[in-house]
């Protein structure tokens, strides 16, 4: 192939200019390093990563409270899950919080004044068992991001990089009156990695619902999910279920007091960084709360057993349908128990089943509470309280309402160390709250207006206060 005389002139000039600079360079860059970017210098330091200590918080919380204005809602039945039902009582929401609670609050003159005659008003509904958002709608395989079944032990995945925040059953949760909700990975593995706390408000991204200042959640899972997931490859037993928890946890010690040592003196290289064991290892510190799914009495005693083995806490068993045997085990050792209404019989693990299960457990003393595991059960998971709580009746024992709301706020709020902030109706609390068009434990009730951080986000009786995710923008609605 022959070339013209521009073409020559063009190749000879950069040959020119590529000799310059070669000649310019440093002797051992010339012979083995490559050029390095003028915009990026040698003495650049390492990323935050490379250097963070093992309880370092990468993916803070950008949550910022919406519009709100001081509001009284007045004449309602006050569910405060703290203490009795006030009749004709009056909450006041001012600044994000309840600022007042009685039978005689006065209105600030700037206050919106909502008359709740016939009306009631609970703490916002807490769901401390959701898969919304890690298995969003539509349910195909391309959003299946729940479970990373590809080894019993996932200690370092996060449910919350898996959450779609454009989940289309997030505004539905919300219209039922959930205003706080644990995401949690699914229980395909031994130990299946962190939850997440989030706020049920629009967002673009995940860290702007998540709830300021919560604890992660560590998903542990017993039984039978785990020996289906990994019978080909073990564990596909209960013992090898149990042996696969007992050596995590033996790695963890190990982990964490290297790094604790290190901590301490700050003498040479830190450990390296494993994210799976810094996570089991924030769990020994008490910084991480374990919710454990399991339904037979006998595992939920043998991973009691477990944690004081190794010095952490369950904080709740989630399922737990044989809690009503072991109530008195889980009020001895601090542990809650997240229960169904009526599901059981579905597997062999699931089979003596009782309705009056949540009854029983909080009759015993220890702390029951409901949770949903279901996007549609969120969406009326008062409703799940008032079967708990009827068939409670039903087998002998007297759940009163006010026992019974208590299943659905504070109870959850403590299993997510958030009861402090959020869960009753007491002054100084966030002004998580729901106006009930009736009795919230009657099937004709709906939640008609829901507040969270005082900021009214859900109005049955105004589309323009109805939240739509970008995914139903193109939802044309019938009239």
């Amino acid at each position: 192939m022959k070339m013209n005389s521009s073409l020559l002139r063009l190749v000879a000039s950069a040959l020119i200019v590529f000799a310059c600079t070669i000649r310019n360079l440093p002797q051992a860059q010339q012979s083995k390093e490559p050029a390095k970017s003028s915009e990026t210098p040698a003495s650049t330091p390492p990323g935050p990563g490379g250097v963070s200590l093992p309880n370092a918080d990468p993916f803070p919380s950008t949550y910022k409270p919406f519009p709100r204005r001081t509001t009284l809602i007045r004449n309602a039945t006050i569910m405060t899950a703290a203490g009795p039902s006030i009749q004709n009582g009056s909450v006041l929401l001012r600044d994000g919080k309840i600022a007042a609670v009685g039978t005689s609050v006065t209105a600030p003159a700037d206050a919106l004044i909502i008359d709740g005659t016939g009306k009631y008003v609970t703490p916002g509904i807490i769901d401390v068992h959701s898969h919304i958002g890690d298995y969003p709608a539509p349910g195909v395989d391309a959003n299946s991001d729940g479970n990373e079944a590809t080894n019993p032990v996932t200690a370092n995945v996060w449910a919350e990089h898996s959450v779609w925040p454009q989940d289309p059953q997030f505004p539905r949760a919300l219209a039922g009156g959930n205003t706080t909700m644990q995401v949690l990975p699914g229980s395909a593995n031994l130990i299946g990695g962190r939850s997440v706390v989030l706020k049920l408000v629009p967002s673009r991204t995940v860290q702007g619902m998540k709830f300021p200042g919560a604890k992660y959640g560590l998903k542990m899972a017993c039984g039978e999910n785990p020996k289906r997931v990994y019978q080909a490859r073990g564990p596909s037993t209960r013992m090898g279920n149990v042996a696969g928890y007992r050596a995590a946890w033996i790695q963890a010690e190990s982990y964490r007091r290297k790094w604790d040592a290190w901590t301490a003196t700050h003498k040479g290289d830190p450990p390296a960084r494993d994210l799976g064991l810094e996570t089991l290892a924030e769990v020994l510190r008490g910084n991480i709360l374990v919710h454990n799914h399991c339904y037979r009495a006998d595992e939920m005693a043998q991973m009691l057993d477990i944690a004081k083995e190794f010095g952490y806490k369950v904080r709740a068993f989630h399922h737990a349908v044989e809690g009503y045997k072991i109530a008195d085990l889980l009020k001895a050792n601090g542990t809650g128990a997240a229960e169904w209404a009526d599901w059981g019989g579905f597997k062999m693990e699931s089979l003596d089943s009782v309705k009056a299960n949540l009854a029983i457990t909080d009759a015993m003393g220890a702390r029951a509470m409901i949770h949903s595991d279901s996007a549609d059960g969120a969406q009326r998971l008062n409703q799940e309280v008032a079967k708990a709580m009827y068939a409670g009746r039903a087998a002998g024992i007297n759940i009163t309402e006010d026992q019974a709301i208590r299943w659905l706020t504070i109870n959850p709020a403590w299993a997510l160390d958030l009861d402090d902030r959020i869960g009753s109706i007491e002054v100084g609390k966030n002004a998580d709250v729901v106006l009930w068009s009736g009795n919230p434990f009657s099937i004709y009730t709906k939640a008609e207006k829901v507040w969270i951080d005082g900021a009214m986000l859900f109005d049955r009786s105004d589309p323009a206060e109805k939240w739509r995710t970008d995914f139903e923008l193109g939802v044309v609605r019938e009239k």
